[in-house]
């Protein structure tokens, strides 16, 4: 009897919505010419830290960084979004941020 080799990821479990997300978000949404990848990084980051969703910012903050936003950007952003959504997003993002950048929490 075969071992089934539980899955990593949520489009491991579902691999339809991988497909979709690889060949759809980032196949042709992220690709369209009105907004360069840059402009969707800051756009995407800013909603997902309004939205409180921090597993997904994670991963969106790192390639906001791949796709040219400086770390100053991004701490401008967070500031900017704490009026906008709330200081405990803001807060959260910024948390993410010292994760990423490996600042030291005060």
């Amino acid at each position: 009897m075969t071992e089934k080799k539980k899955p990593e990821t949520v489009y491991d479990l579902i691999p339809q919505f991988g497909k979709l997300k690889d060949e759809v978000l980032f196949g042709d949404v992220w690709e369209q010419p009105e907004l360069n990848k840059r402009d969707r990084s800051l756009i995407t980051v800013a909603l997902l830290a309004g939205l409180y969703r921090t597993t997904e910012l994670r991963g969106h903050m790192k390639r906001a960084v791949d796709n040219g936003v400086t770390k100053q950007e991004l701490f401008g952003l967070i500031t900017h979004i704490a009026f906008y959504s709330g200081w405990p997003t803001a807060v959260n993002a910024g948390r993410i941020a010292m994760e990423m950048f490996g600042e030291d929490e005060a």
